[in-house]
């Protein structure tokens, strides 16, 4: 009882742990730069392998949670797969590419030449072409959502970016050659979703065969906390491998980080306020939502890079995506919380 009134109250000021891994993320790297340079290097396909090891605490106690044999019920509550589809392949990728037309061709024309725009905008476009694959699940478990739809929802998303991701991004962007890297594409699905399915899948079995009726509960509730801790971890890694760009570009940060908020916030309340007018019950609303907002962002900034190069306006803003989607995700996750009352709980 008194681990979980700790975890309560420490969930509670979430944002402030964030806030303090950020600050503290850029002041390491600022101090240690070599340190996260050598970190930097452990990567294959442009994923971070370390940054993955943190994302897989995040994801893994959300999948002890996981039902295997409820899975197969979310073909019969087709709503919220409609609407995360939709959403993410029919609405995103255009509104990202108009807002970013809007800021950088004509809000922000006076701050950037013509060329950085065009590049700013095949960054956010890229970004907006690359709905989440891996954070959406501590999103899911952060607002109490339906662990078994999540993953339908995110193993959906997966299959549908493996056809339509180069055509749309060739179509808003005007390229033709568009080669997706499907390594990272590939070995992002099984480090984010096939392994800690597994390893949740295992989990589970091993739980079943004890006589304790509430044996999942009881060990989700004790692992609870490395979804935070990993959560955190990750936060501070990302901002230390970007600290050199934060402290010596900040007016461009800033005005990529506008936009990007902005498309952001709007998504979220377009996909939001579509699933209460279609009346869906909240633990499916509000995940449907927040994968609908969120974004794949290593494939966005490895197909950038693979495009326009490292140094490129583009890469560039698919770094402050980075930056951007983790504060940006959590406060939609407290507005989620704080508005379920406007929903049915559950079906």
């Amino acid at each position: 009882m008194q681990s979980g009134f700790l975890m309560q109250r420490f969930e509670r000021y979430l944002s402030v742990w964030i806030a303090l891994g950020m600050t503290a993320g850029v002041t390491l790297g600022w101090l240690l730069p070599r340190v996260f340079t050598t970190i930097a290097d452990w990567q294959y396909a442009s994923v971070n392998l370390l940054v993955a090891i943190f994302i897989w605490l995040m994801i893994y106690p959300m999948m002890v949670n996981v039902d295997f044999s409820a899975i197969k019920s979310a073909a019969n509550k087709p709503k919220g797969l409609c609407l995360t589809a939709v959403v993410n392949w029919l609405i995103k990728p255009f509104t990202m590419a108009a807002i970013g037309v809007l800021f950088f061709e004509y809000i922000f024309a006076d701050f950037v030449t013509p060329e950085t725009a065009r590049s700013y905008i095949a960054g956010m476009i890229l970004l907006g072409v690359a709905p989440c694959t891996a954070m959406v699940f501590i999103w899911s478990q952060l607002v109490k959502g339906d662990a078994n739809y999540t993953l339908v929802q995110v193993s959906v998303n997966d299959i549908i970016m493996i056809f339509a991701f180069a055509p749309i991004a060739a179509l808003l962007l005007g390229v033709t050659d568009i080669v997706v890297p499907w390594s990272t594409l590939l070995l992002s699905v099984v480090l984010y979703v096939l392994i800690p399915l597994a390893a949740g899948y295992l989990t589970r079995r091993v739980l079943d065969k004890q006589d304790d009726l509430q044996a999942v509960a009881h060990f989700s509730q004790k692992i609870k906390p490395l979804s935070i801790m990993g959560l955190i971890a990750t936060v501070l890694l990302l901002f230390g491998l970007q600290a050199e760009t934060i402290l010596s570009q900040p007016l461009i940060i800033l005005l990529i980080a506008v936009p990007l908020m902005i498309q952001t916030y709007g998504i979220f309340a377009i996909a939001y306020g579509w699933a209460y007018l279609w009346k869906l019950p909240y633990n499916i609303a509000a995940p449907a939502a927040l994968i609908s907002t969120s974004n794949f962002f290593e494939l966005a900034v490895a197909v950038a890079i693979s495009l326009f190069g490292l140094n490129s306006g583009a890469a560039l803003a698919t770094v402050v995506g980075v930056l951007v989607e983790v504060p940006v995700m959590l406060s939609l996750v407290a507005l989620a919380n704080r508005t379920q009352h406007y929903f049915r709980q559950t079906d």
